[in-house]
């Protein structure tokens, strides 16, 4: 691999090749590390609510019907979020953006520990969401970015399970967090990781060598970043180059309008649809689990375990859907998981019903 020629007749390397022959860096182990602690403190912060809400309810002294607006606030910011974040970052960069998302809902999620009823918690929880919506897809596409095609999927799929895992230890710790020390405290330690965090993001995380070469950065910016992967290959570069779309469409139309054009519009909807389910049910579970389970006369603790629980099951069943996108096509491994997925779930309502 290292004797593969690279450089052009001008030493122009192709990074992404260079990256996809090269062996696995501690600097991109580092970049993973990073990434993945970034996705688990936003699953601390986008589940915090739904472990909270039984200890809220009963400080407060607020019916259940009565959180579904703090329920939904953070979902609602997470879109707008999630739909900002995306040319923001093409046009400023992703470090910067992730820094920045990480100070919104850090900074939101602290402010909300002080929340004295539910019309300021609901838009301190919005505000939140626009955070977490908006680090969530930068952190995995910088990461993605950094891993050979060879092994890509797993990689992201692990990285992405620091989400899961975040949902699964929030449900861990409020189960004898809250019960000693208070709902605030679970908001107060999901404030306070993503801003400790940031410090790292700022000053140890590499911004986006991808980002850097098609807006035609400092070429030695790249090199000091690639440096770190493969450094023989680039000691004699003098520029840098990545396989880019510069196609008639892609230089008329912004990123939504790409989306959506004749080649990918049916993809995007899929993708959407699929996404948009999956969500449903875990956004469904996290936030009203533990209050479910706290009514059927569970006790907080237990409630919390239990919503902990949910979420760590994820985090196997990705582990083998990210080898299996590598080895199979991912679509069809996709398909087949969401299918078996939404039919174990449904059988499972089905037979309460029954029991019912």
């Amino acid at each position: 691999m290292a004797s593969q020629d690279y450089a052009a007749p001008n030493k122009s390397i192709d990074a992404q090749a260079l990256i996809n022959d090269a062996p696995l860096s501690k600097y991109q182990w580092m970049i993973a590390i990073i990434c993945f602690l970034i996705i688990f403190t936003d699953g601390i912060d986008t589940a915090a609510m739904g472990f909270i809400a039984p200890a809220l309810a009963q400080d407060w002294g607020v019916d259940r019907s009565q959180l579904g607006p703090v329920m939904s606030a953070a979902l609602g910011g997470m879109i707008i979020g999630a739909l900002v974040s995306g040319p923001t970052a093409d046009r400023f960069g992703r470090k910067i953006v992730l820094a920045f998302s990480m100070l919104v809902f850090g900074g939101f999620t602290l402010a909300s520990a002080y929340a004295t009823n539910l019309d300021s918690l609901v838009v301190l929880r919005f505000l939140t969401g626009i955070g977490l919506g908006a680090a969530m897809p930068n952190a995995t596409t910088l990461f993605s970015e950094y891993c050979p095609t060879r092994i890509r999927s797993l990689l992201v799929t692990c990285m992405f399970c620091g989400y899961n895992l975040g949902m699964a230890t929030g449900g861990f710790i409020s189960s004898w967090l809250i019960p000693t020390y208070g709902w605030h405290s679970l908001f107060l330690l999901g404030g306070w990781s993503p801003l400790i965090l940031m410090v790292l993001v700022i000053f140890v995380l590499p911004e986006s060598y991808r980002f850097l070469i098609v807006k035609g950065k400092n070429p030695e910016k790249v090199r000091k970043i690639l440096n770190h992967i493969a450094p023989t290959q680039v000691q004699n570069a003098t520029a840098f180059h990545v396989p880019e779309e510069k196609t008639e469409t892609a230089q008329k139309k912004n990123v939504f309008g790409i989306m959506f054009s004749k080649p990918y519009a049916k993809g995007t909807l899929l993708l959407w649809l699929t996404y948009f389910m999956g969500l449903v049910v875990v956004y469904l579970l996290t936030s009203w689990l533990p209050t479910l389970m706290r009514e059927t006369g569970a006790s907080m603790e237990r409630a919390a375990f239990i919503g902990g629980l949910f979420q760590f099951g994820g985090v196997v069943s990705a582990l083998f859907i990210g080898w299996a996108m590598d080895k199979f096509n991912p679509n069809r491994v996709i398909a087949i998981f969401d299918g078996v997925s939404k039919s174990m779930l449904v059988n499972s309502v089905n037979r309460k019903i029954e029991k019912k």
